[in-house]
């Protein structure tokens, strides 16, 4: 039996065309019942399952993909979210963790050692960057930060040492795309471990295992599931092996997920597609506005025409996300200013909800980097990004263009 993977409900119709994305999020299988199936997938809040045969428990305690034994280290309804968007991103299986964090940790952790390097996007979320900053420090792995757009540039910097290529789909803030069919095609020449962080497109608009990553890592808190009242992340692995060794570290560091979190998280993925076309649209309707303010001196968005990855977009993307962001005339001053005075778009962290967010990466998600490093990111002191929300198209516009009218 293939890890985590539970039948959906197309496997059971027999042979046809796979269902597209939009579908399978909605029909997540349920472990099934006498003569029938629950249409929700049930929470089994229970830490501990117990036995009746001792071989049973003991084999049971060996394997991430048998009997359930402790939640710590696997459980039916984080088992179902698992297989799901494992199903949904094309891999063999996945991990659910307590956060999006987790998830990157997890997999770091357990696949590199000291003394290895690591290639990564030079723009990355600031979470991720603190993370290999202290990996570096504490634990002696080297990192190379590149462009994320020169396969060229990533061979040039392969050593003996190198180990693991560190991208995002679309990037934290700036929304720069990661050419990942060249990158992935590279790493993979050099023999490296491709981790990607799709949490930006969701396997709605992207799908890395499709052009060749060995391991897709989510914020599931953001759009998979989509309504900022879950903490959550999932790993997903192309092939059987990595994901065992990086179930094994999970499981010992305790960052696997909750079976009410991993519920939560099932139940927006139902609804993905809807929210994720929605996202898409409005975040269009205000990158158009944006762009032709006079407060504004550049919008970043994909889906722009001026966007320096506009045409990478048309073809790696099934769409072009629901984060923007826009850098302001006036510096941080301006940012202050038009932070203060948005009224329908909530001042907050995170994104993928059902809300608009806003922030200055500069002074919070991104605190983390220095000027040189923020530079080098390309986020300035004016930049602002937002989380595009469900709301209608002219009530953002209408909140944006008064918060703006203030500068």
């Amino acid at each position: 039996m293939r890890p985590t993977r539970i039948k959906t409900r197309e496997e059971t119709m027999g042979d046809q065309d796979l269902p597209h994305p939009e579908t399978r999020a909605v029909h997540i299988a349920a472990p099934p019942l006498q003569g029938c199936r629950p249409l929700s997938v049930p929470i089994y809040q229970s830490s501990t399952f117990a036995f009746d045969d001792p071989d049973a428990f003991a084999e049971a305690m060996s394997r991430p993909d048998g009997a359930f034994v402790y939640s710590r280290r696997g459980n039916p309804t984080v088992r179902a979210l698992e297989g799901a968007i494992a199903d949904l991103e094309g891999g063999r299986a996945a991990l659910a963790t307590a956060s999006g964090m987790g998830a990157i940790s997890a997999v770091l952790l357990s696949l590199l050692s000291t003394g290895d390097h690591v290639i990564a996007q030079r723009c990355l979320y600031g979470g991720t960057y603190s993370l290999l900053s202290e990996l570096s420090t504490r634990f002696g792995i080297d990192v190379t930060y590149v462009s994320g757009t020169d396969a060229e540039e990533v061979r040039a910097h392969v050593r003996p040492t190198t180990r693991l290529l560190y991208l995002e789909t679309i990037a934290n803030p700036t929304t720069r795309l990661a050419d990942l069919p060249a990158l992935l095609g590279a790493g993979r020449d050099a023999g490296l471990v491709t981790v990607v962080d799709n949490s930006f497109a969701s396997p709605l608009l992207c799908r890395p295992i499709e052009h060749g990553a060995d391991v897709v890592v989510h914020s599931s808190t953001k759009f998979l599931a989509g309504h900022s009242d879950v903490t959550g992340g999932v790993a997903v692995f192309a092939t059987e092996d990595t994901y065992r060794a990086c179930w094994k570290n999970a499981v010992e560091l305790g960052a696997t997920a909750d079976p009410f979190a991993a519920w939560l998280t099932i139940r927006g993925l139902q609804t993905l597609g809807l929210r994720m076309r929605r996202h898409c649209d409005n975040a269009a309707h205000l990158a158009r506005n944006l762009a032709v303010h006079p407060a504004v001196k550049a919008v970043h968005w994909p889906g722009h025409p001026d966007h320096p990855d506009h045409g990478l977009a048309r073809r790696l993307l099934d769409g072009f996300g629901g984060v923007l962001a826009f850098d302001l005339a006036g510096g941080r001053g301006a940012g202050r200013t038009f932070l203060s005075a948005v009224r329908l778009a909530c001042l907050a962290p995170s994104l993928g909800g059902v809300e608009t967010l806003v922030l200055h990466p500069a002074s919070t998600s991104h605190r983390e980097l220095d000027t040189a490093a923020l530079q080098a990111a390309d986020i300035g002191e004016g930049t602002v990004r937002v989380s595009v929300g469900l709301e209608h198209p002219d009530d953002l516009w209408h909140d944006f263009e008064q918060a703006l009218s203030r500068i």
